[in-house]
Parts: structure tokens; sequence; C-alpha cells
């Protein structure tokens, strides 16, 4: 199976959403000059969206220099995407950049902290992602 990476502002939403997932995840620090997390394993990265009325901003500057390490960026199978749907079109959009950019699927979006709905499909989504992870490497 593999891992966890996650990015969570003071606000501490996706912080909440990880913790309920029950499953070991490192986190993306706040501050820039605390140490990122360093996976030598494939991963799948849970992040917030930032973004302006536009669209810009989308993916937190700290998620960007996490990113900007081509060994982490090596190891990426997935993004999940928090937002709020107040924001329409650009919900979840940090999801879709991150996609874009680096070549892997968006695996589902949540608002705010995630229900009890999102936590499940989140986990058994998780299952079945790795699972077929794993039977399409061997």
């Amino acid at each position: 199976m593999g891992g966890l990476i996650y990015f969570s502002s003071r606000s501490g939403n996706t912080a909440r959403f990880v913790a309920r997932l029950g499953r070991a995840a490192a986190r993306i620090p706040i501050a820039p000059d605390r140490p990122m997390p360093a996976p030598r394993a494939p991963f799948v990265l849970i992040t917030p969206t930032y973004a302006d009325g536009a669209g810009h901003g989308a993916v937190h500057k700290q998620v960007i220099r996490f990113l900007n390490d081509p060994e982490n960026r090596h190891h990426l199978r997935g993004v999940i995407a928090g937002g709020n749907r107040n924001f329409g079109a650009l919900f979840a959009s940090a999801g879709d950049v991150i996609a874009r950019k680096c070549a892997v699927p968006v695996l589902y979006r949540f608002e705010l902290a995630g229900t009890e709905t999102d936590i499940a499909r989140v986990s058994e989504g998780l299952d079945r992602f790795w699972n077929m992870q794993c039977s399409t490497a061997t």
C-alpha cells in the first residue's frame, strides 16, 4: 500500500480530514523553514485549494516547494483536493492544477473537512487505487 502526504493550513480542515482517514500520513509543514517530508515510495497528495476569484494561487507555495523536488514528484501517484463549494468552478482546483502539471489523476474532491461519506469513499477508493497500482506493477 502507498502512503499519504498532505498539506493543511492553520484552519486545520485538511488535517482533520486526514486524521479521520486513520492512515499513516506525513505533513508538509506550514513554516517554510521546517524540513519537508522525503517520500521514497509511492504516495497520494492531499491538499486544500487557495485561489483568488480568477483561480490564481490555487496551489499553496509550500506544496509547490514540495513538488519542485524531482524525487518527490517521481513518487506522486494521485491527488485528492479540498476546497469550498462557494468558489463554484474553482472548487478544489488545486487538484486539477497538480494533476495537469504532474500527470497524475485527481482521485477525489471534498469540501472543507469532508463528511463521513467523503471519509468512507476516500478510504475505500484508496484501497482500490493501491490494489490496482500493485497489480499493474507486477
